[in-house]
């Protein structure tokens, strides 16, 4: 049996992958979060026996060793950070200790004989964009905040651990990704709460921002696929959608499909953090996802039919 960790497995994004790998029976699947942001509904159905859950700090040594030691894991998928735009310019010193935890995951992994870590690194590593779309071989890196220094440290040390050690990676850099299970600091799921419950929704600034939206199946079916058909080995990969939207357009689209009376509101931009445009280059995931991309009013639509949604904002 292949023998999988995830940490921040209790999140959006990890939970759905963690809930898809065990699907496969030849998967046994270890889920570690320290629940500061995930959360345990989000982790896999008990009607699947081949996966366990750890309360860990993955940013504590020894928390994590007891755990890799005991494992011997073939794969690793490094998910646990703090995130969120407000959370991490709230609490910079928080997010820096995350360094913590990707160098634990490292050096750990190198001690167990890891086949291959997956790290979850940001479109914020590219900063203010200098050309669109970004590309992730040809777009500079413009990291500023913390959180997007971290995750750009974070690749370097990847990198490092492969060139040192022959620790093979992969780094996905993931851009906006929504779904069911997402929690409402993040702006779709915060969006569609707000239209939901009719209440004025907020945007910062003029709401002129461009981003691109990636609903979570599209990208967990493309992380898995890159794991079980080996590619993008120690290599970096964009994951995200590809259909420009500003959030003054998204919040329109959000209160038409949900025939919302919620009212457009415009609030004082954020002090740093909130970039004004955001477009991957999304060639390679589009190439080995092989189907298209869910839309962003296709998502919209699954979300607000879907009971788990529902029930996490409250309806």
């Amino acid at each position: 049996m292949i023998k999988i960790l995830i940490t921040g497995g209790a999140g959006n994004v990890g939970g759905a992958l963690a809930r898809k790998l065990v699907q496969n029976p030849s998967y046994f699947v270890v889920i570690v979060d320290d629940l500061s942001t995930g959360d345990k509904a989000k982790l896999p159905s008990s009607d699947y026996s081949n996966w366990t859950f750890v309360y860990c700090d993955v940013n504590e040594h020894q928390d994590l060793s007891e755990i890799m030691i005991a494992n011997n894991f073939d794969y690793v998928f490094h998910y646990a950070a703090v995130v969120g735009v407000q959370r991490t310019l709230e609490n910079p010193i928080k997010v820096l200790g995350d360094i913590d935890g990707i160098k634990n995951v490292l050096s750990l992994a190198k001690n167990t004989s890891v086949k291959r870590i997956f790290y979850s690194s940001s479109s914020e590593v590219y900063g203010e964009p200098v050309e669109l779309p970004q590309h992730e071989e040809t777009t500079p890196l413009n990291s500023r905040v913390p959180y997007a220094v971290v995750k750009n440290v974070g690749e370097a040390f990847f990198r490092s651990y492969k060139k040192s050690y022959d620790l093979n990676f992969t780094i996905f850099r993931f851009f906006n990704t929504y779904g069911p299970n997402q929690s409402v600091d993040f702006v779709v799921a915060r969006f569609l709460e707000k239209a939901l419950k009719n209440e004025d929704i907020g945007i910062y600034g003029d709401g002129s921002q461009t981003r691109t939206f990636c609903y979570v199946n599209d990208n967990v079916d493309t992380c898995i696929a890159i794991l079980e058909r080996e590619l993008e080995m120690n290599d970096v990969i964009n994951i995200g959608g590809e259909v420009v939207l500003t959030i003054l357009e998204l919040a329109e689209l959000i209160i038409e499909e949900t025939n919302s009376s919620s009212k457009i509101i415009y609030l004082e931009p954020l002090e740093e953090g909130d970039m004004t445009r955001r477009q991957p280059d999304n060639s390679k995931m589009r190439k080995i996802l092989g189907r298209p991309l869910l839309t962003i009013r296709e998502g919209v639509k699954m979300m607000i039919a879907d009971p788990i949604f529902l029930k996490n904002i409250g309806l």
